[in-house]
């Protein structure tokens, strides 16, 4: 069925663009992965295809999402516009009901003639339970999708150690499986990426877009027991203060993403937790580097940009907290990876970008057409010089309302926006402008983001020039010219989120 479908896409649009004179694209994107990576300084990870991919390109040191949650964070990467322009602010939405005429990023290659394939995770799915299927996919970005499911969905879920029984997606859970590499679906996927790749090497005349949506580490982080989790000793896991040690300065909406089911999480299970999740990434990374091997051994390597890098970050245990959806530097920082043939090769950028510029980046190496309301800015300036700057400034915006920590009654019924800007120093966010706290932290002196200087008179200034600079780029996340705006009327600050 593959090759029937492989075959009948290459026919149909086989000679729309010479592929001599046009790079290839490898779209490698894991889930719900942070910075816990050898190439980016944790000391515990072992993360060796990774690692060589980032020294065969450029590491973006301060790279970030849009939105940390998988649905807005995706939609907002491949449709190059922030969330509040396409519309996409909850999981669950698709992109074509609110700007139905906009391009993706995979859609501008293949109006350029690419031959575009899906395999697994792009854009939002329901993991585990919509592995296998199409999930909340837009079928105008590809030509060939596929979706396999291995043992990690079809056989061990009644196995799995789950916090909430008979849920494992959206809480804490994970299992040591004693099935091998090649019957998970990562694993499926690096081979299905494997025989893709094998069908372009042969087709000449058009180049590729091939986009690679690892599932691993997404809960349940479920990963073969050898040798991934004998790497991690269960016992030199690290543990984190618990949440009721935050000073008080921390905002009570900046800890809102806390799971009232974490209380009944016990030292051991927090090291447990840890141990799962570094496991599941070195199995994913197993399954980067067989793919990466493959575009090597066919000869394609030399005209390929591969890009890595994970839909937002993900806590263990910092600040209190777990998974997604705060605006702290665990959460909101990704890791992010281009190699580009031709460019900076082992090079650092230490600019703070945002996942919104890979739409400008790829279609400018790539000499695609891209729309002229993508609201990124092109990296490749700093693929050519890790020295060169851009906007000097990432932009990470999250909801909280209708429950929560927030502080009164009131405000458990008013959902609100936080926003959070990212400088080459600062941290500074504000949520509900202002109304419901805001932060400064200062990573010079302060990595961990563990004190919060926006109510410290010495720091008035600086607190000023960001709070400004924050709501110009909050407002300019709103959309761009010829985008109909998707949200209601509301407010920079409280846009109605539920009818977008």
């Amino acid at each position: 069925m593959k090759q029937t479908l492989f075959t009948l896409a290459l026919l149909l649009l086989s000679g729309m663009a010479p592929a001599a004179d046009k790079p290839n694209v490898l779209f490698l994107i894991s889930d719900d992965l942070n910075n816990y990576l050898g190439c980016y300084g944790d000391p515990r990870a072992k993360t060796p295809n990774i690692d060589e991919l980032a020294s065969r390109g450029v590491r973006f040191d301060r790279a970030y999402c849009t939105f940390p949650l998988c649905g807005p964070s995706r939609n907002s990467m491949l449709t190059g516009l922030y969330p509040n322009s396409n519309g996409i602010l909850t999981n669950g939405q698709v992109f074509r009901e609110t700007i139905p005429s906009h391009q993706s990023l995979s859609q501008a290659f293949r109006r350029d003639g690419y031959f575009a394939a899906r395999i697994g995770k792009l854009y939002h799915y329901n993991v585990p339970n919509s592995i296998g299927t199409n999930g909340h996919d837009d079928p105008g970005s590809w030509e060939l999708e596929l979706n396999p499911a291995g043992v990690d969905r079809l056989e061990e879920e009644d196995d799995i150690f789950t916090l909430t029984p008979g849920q494992f997606g959206g809480t804490l859970s994970w299992y040591a499986s004693p099935k091998s590499d090649e019957h998970h679906t990562d694993a499926m996927m690096a081979s299905d990426a494997e025989w893709v790749l094998e069908r372009c090497a042969k087709q000449k005349d058009r180049p590729f877009f091939l986009a690679v949506g690892f599932f691993r580490p997404h809960t349940p982080y479920v990963a073969p027991k050898e040798p991934y989790y004998g790497w991690y000793p269960e016992n030199e896991m690290p543990l984190f203060p618990t949440l009721d040690k935050n000073p008080p300065e921390v905002p009570a909406a900046a800890l809102g993403s806390y799971k009232k089911e974490q209380d009944k999480l016990t030292d051991e299970l927090r090291r447990q937790c840890v141990q799962a999740y570094y496991a599941s990434i070195s199995f994913m990374d197993a399954q980067v580097g067989r793919v990466v091997a493959a575009l090597d051994r066919l000869g394609l390597a030399e005209n390929t940009i591969i890009v890595f890098t994970s839909d937002h970050g993900y806590h263990m245990g910092e600040h209190g907290l777990y998974q997604k959806l705060s605006l702290f530097e665990g959460s909101a920082r990704v890791p992010m990876l281009i190699v580009a043939p031709g460019k900076g090769k082992g090079t650092v950028v230490k600019e703070p970008v945002s996942q919104l510029d890979l739409y400008p980046t790829l279609t400018q190496l790539a000499g695609v057409k891209a729309p002229k309301n993508i609201q990124g800015q092109s990296l490749v300036p700093m693929l050519e010089d890790p020295e060169a700057k851009g906007r000097g400034w990432a932009l990470t915006q999250v909801a909280r309302g209708g429950g929560g920590k927030q502080k009164n009654p009131e405000a458990k019924a008013k959902r609100f926006f936080g926003y959070s800007l990212r400088t080459p120093r600062y941290r500074y966010t504000e949520w509900d402008e202002g109304a419901q706290g805001s932060e400064l932290y200062d990573h010079e002196t302060d990595p961990g983001e563990l004190v919060n200087l926006a109510g410290k008179p010495e720091h008035a200034e600086t607190v000023a020039e960001l709070s400004k600079l924050l709501r110009e780029a909050a407002k300019g996340s709103f959309p761009a010219d010829g985008v109909t705006p998707p949200v209601k009327e509301g407010g920079l600050w409280a846009p109605n989120l539920t009818n977008p």
